[in-house]
Order: C-alpha cells, then sequence, then structure tokens
C-alpha cells in the first residue's frame, strides 16, 4: 500500500518508531493504534512460523479478519530470537526506536536480553512497555491467562449472565481494553519523555485494564457506609437485590422486545419531564396514562415492576423500527436500537462519523475495518497499510534501518538467521 502522500496531513505520532514484539491480540492492537496515529510500526516476527494470529479465525483461503484488525499499518520483520545473532539485530534496530512493546510472560524478555535494564542502557530515552495477565508484582506475575480469564478475574464475566450460570461473552473484551491501555501507556510515556527528558519502563495488564473498565462499580464495592453499598435511586425502589430487566427500579431505564424479535433501550432517567412525550408516544394508553400509581416520577419507580409488565405487551405489539420512529418523532427522547454486533458494523451513523472505514487490500479487494474512535482536526488517524505478509519488511528493516547491504543480507540468510 502506498504511504502518506506529500499533500496528506501527518499523524500525531508521525516519526515516531515503535517495535512491536506482541502476539495475538492484546499487543498487536495496541501497536495498530498507534500505527492509525502515524507511528512506524516494525512487528517482529518469528522466523518460521511467525504470530500464531495470522491463523486465527481465517476463511480456506488464509483470510484472516483477527489479523487485519490487530496488525495494520505495520512492517513484518522475521528474525530468529533463539540466535545470538538475530537478537543483536533486534536489539540495534532498538536502539534507534522511540518505543518497544512487549506481552510475554514475564521471563521471556530478559532470558533473550531484551529486558528493560538491557534495552534502556543502550538507549536511555526508550519507552518499554509491557503487557501481562495479571501485573508485573506478586506471585502470579508470571501466570498464564488469555481474554476469557481478564475478564472473569475482573468481575466482568458474572455481568454478562446470572451469578450461578456465567455467559461465555464476546471474544477479545479484555485483550482489547488491555491493548487500549496499553497504548494509552505508551502516549503518556512519549509525552514524558518530550517534557522531561526521560524514557522509562511502562507495564499493563488484562487484570488492571478490565478493574479500571469497571471502574464504579468497583468503587462502589470499596467504599461503603456500615457495610452498605452507596444506591442509586433506582435501586432504591427495586425489590430485587440486583438490578433486572423485570424490576428496573425506573420503568423508562430498560430494554423492550419488538413484534419483530429485536431489542430497543430507553434511558430516561427523570421521568416526569419526558412522561408525556412517552406516553403520547406510545399511544396513550390508558393503563399507564389513568393509573395513579404512575401519576409522578416517584411512583413510576415504585411500581417499576407493574409498570414494565404494562409496557413489555405494548412493545411486542409493534416492530422495533415502529417504536423508533414513534419516540423519534415525538420529541428529544434518549431511545436506541440494541444492535446486534452485525447491526453495529453497519450502523449509519458509525459509518458516518468514520468508527467503520474502508481499505483497499491488495489481495482482498476493498476491505471493511473498524475505525480509529478518536477524530483529531489537524493531524487525523487513518488506516492505509494492510496487515504485512509474514517477513514482507525484512530486507527494508534491514536496509533503510540497519545499513546493512546485500551481501549482508545473504549471509544473514545463509545462517538462517532472518
Amino acid at each position: 500500500m502506498p504511504e502518506a502522500k506529500a499533500n496528506e496531513p501527518k499523524g500525531p505520532l508521525d516519526g515516531i518508531r515503535i517495535v512491536d514484539w506482541t502476539i495475538w491480540q492484546q499487543g498487536p492492537v495496541a501497536g495498530a493504534m498507534m500505527g492509525d496515529l502515524g507511528a512506524e510500526v516494525v512487528k517482529i516476527e518469528e522466523r518460521v512460523r511467525g504470530d500464531g494470529g495470522r491463523a486465527m479465525l481465517s476463511f480456506d483461503d488464509g483470510k484472516s479478519p483477527y489479523w487485519e484488525m490487530n496488525n495494520r499499518n505495520k512492517k513484518s520483520f522475521a528474525v530468529d530470537l533463539k540466535s545470538a545473532e538475530g537478537v543483536e539485530l533486534v536489539r540495534k534496530l532498538i536502539d534507534t526506536s522511540d518505543v518497544f512493546i512487549q506481552n510475554f510472560r514475564p521471563g521471556v524478555a530478559e532470558k533473550l536480553g531484551l529486558d528493560y535494564e538491557t534495552l534502556s542502557q543502550r538507549n536511555p530515552r526508550l519507552i518499554y512497555a509491557s503487557a501481562s495477565a495479571f501485573g508485573p508484582e506478586g506471585p502470579e506475575r508470571s501466570a498464564r491467562a488469555y481474554d476469557l480469564l481478564g475478564q472473569a478475574r475482573s468481575g466482568f464475566l458474572l455481568r454478562t449472565g446470572h451469578e450461578d450460570e456465567p455467559d461465555i461473552p464476546d471474544g477479545g473484551m479484555a485483550d482489547q481494553m488491555g491493548a487500549i491501555m496499553l497504548a494509552y501507556g505508551v502516549l503518556a510515556g512519549i509525552i514524558a519523555r518530550e517534557r522531561h527528558g526521560v524514557g522509562q519502563k511502562i507495564d499493563t495488564s488484562l487484570l488492571g485494564s478490565m478493574m479500571w473498565l469497571r471502574g464504579l462499580p468497583i468503587v462502589l464495592s470499596l467504599m461503603k457506609q456500615d457495610g452498605r453499598v452507596a444506591q442509586s435511586e433506582m435501586s432504591k425502589h427495586m425489590k430485587s437485590k440486583t438490578p433486572t430487566r423485570l424490576d428496573p427500579g425506573n420503568p423508562l431505564w430498560n430494554t423492550f422486545k419488538c413484534a419483530d424479535g429485536k431489542w430497543m433501550a430507553l434511558a430516561i432517567l427523570t421521568t416526569d419531564p419526558h412522561w408525556p412525550v412517552v406516553l403520547e408516544a406510545l399511544g396513550d394508553p390508558p393503563a399507564l396514562a389513568d393509573d395513579p400509581r404512575f401519576a409522578d416520577h416517584w411512583g413510576r419507580c415504585t411500581h417499576a415492576r407493574e409498570a414494565t409488565a404494562i409496557l413489555d405487551p405494548i412493545f411486542a405489539a409493534q416492530p422495533r423500527d415502529y417504536w423508533l420512529a414513534r419516540f423519534t418523532e415525538k420529541g428529544d427522547l434518549p431511545v436506541c436500537a440494541i444492535n446486534t454486533t452485525e447491526e453495529a458494523a453497519n450502523d449509519p451513523q458509525a459509518v458516518l462519523n468514520g468508527y467503520i472505514t474502508e481499505l483497499q487490500h491488495p489481495s482482498h479487494g476493498v476491505i471493511k475495518l473498524p475505525g480509529f474512535p478518536v477524530t483529531l482536526s489537524q493531524t487525523p488517524a487513518r488506516v492505509y497499510r494492510q496487515a504485512p505478509e509474514f517477513g514482507e519488511h525484512t530486507e527494508e528493516v534491514l536496509i533503510d534501518m540497519l545499513g546493512l547491504d546485500w551481501d549482508a543480507i545473504t549471509r544473514l540468510k545463509d545462517r538462517a538467521v532472518i
């Protein structure tokens, strides 16, 4: 794919080189995000097989959405890190780079001499970022874990189902959040280096990232009074111990299934200003409009169970598009569809805002990918390069970044270093 044209605005990380020694999702997505922001990202791959993510969730023709999403905007450098010569090539590359990211278990980088202490002595301004399972300290610092365990350990998994039988959630949630926090940490490190002139080590983990994602429920469990958790106004009206759809504490802060089997959500926190408009959109049903239990906000919340029991068959009588149109026509109400993943991926609002983007792939034609979620007016992020073929840029890295000639490259190939 072509590089940025001279008249195209540069990304905020233009001129920053990142050496990406990561696998699967948590680390690679962080590298891809920084590539979106204009950084030059060199992905280090094992010389024979490469990153196992190349074959993850792939079609029969080898096309892998997983690989394309996680490794766009990168260059692939295939090298044997079991050889001292291969390790030294990577060290030399890091010597002239700004950032090194890795997500291998603690101890792996140290055995190869790719640890922070070794690399920072050679490049004091280096930002060295690591992503682990459960954090860099403690008896489980080297524990093996993947996405599902990050969701489970943080308490997130139980929120997808019942406490006695949690559902298996969408894959990749903890990995994706871990990647976002890893990229966030690197950006903070870059700013600190530019402001204060120091390189440093940055650590993130699946557990820490997911704990931060769940910040509100976590702090509620920590800041108790006399053993009691702070309650929302809605929860004070619930008869259940935990919120349920049938006992929401506020009948207009809930989800409803429509006649076509599709779901919609209402998020009307203060009901009094909106209740007349909601009734009009619903056709002024007497069971709601004429019942004194629902005359004011306090009554609606106190009798949220009863109101929900009335609302359910009303919404079930018409398809979702009908109700969305009715609520949109009648007023400025916080109401929307509960999208399936397929619907979210094709949501017109997401497309218009660049949250879904297109890329001309040399092998697969036009492909669609999630776009960068932040809009920068002067230094926009963009997806300009497809995920690399295995070892596609090995010679480029050796010649342009490390200054080797073709004779030296031939000798490295003969010794199976590259």
